[in-house]
């Protein structure tokens, strides 16, 4: 099972070639969205031709959320590096339930998540 960010799936969702070639490679049963990719991919939703195509989308997924446990950690983060480091709520979440889930998070956001300990990130294509 892998982890995928939201920029990720942004590259999907927009039929990036490298980002397509390489999804074929795995299946949608081995890929979990955190709950928090979902909503920003509905956000950046600018029509309801949009919003259908990213709901079709999540429906080939299985959309996970944090425990209490890991929003208690992503917390601790976010107070750590939000002022320092810029990181943002969706990232420290994100990127805490990778680590609780041990999971790889499949990102092109090397800076942000590196601040979280113990993370697994790995660059899934060259863009």
């Amino acid at each position: 099972m892998i982890l995928f960010d939201t920029d990720v799936m942004i590259d999907v969702l927009r039929n990036h070639p490298s980002a397509l070639r390489w999804a074929k490679t795995i299946s949608t049963q081995d890929v979990v969205l955190p709950g928090f990719v979902a909503l920003e991919l509905v956000q950046g939703c600018k029509n309801k031709v949009e919003l259908d195509k990213v709901q079709r989308t999540l429906q080939r997924y299985q959309v996970a959320w944090p425990s209490p446990t890991t929003c208690d950690r992503a917390l601790h983060l976010y107070i750590q590096h939000r002022l320092s480091q810029g990181l943002s709520i969706f990232d420290a979440l994100i990127g805490q339930m990778a680590v609780d889930l041990n999971l790889p998070l499949y990102t092109f956001n090397q800076r942000h998540y590196a601040l979280i300990p113990n993370i697994q990130i790995v660059q899934p294509y060259q863009r």
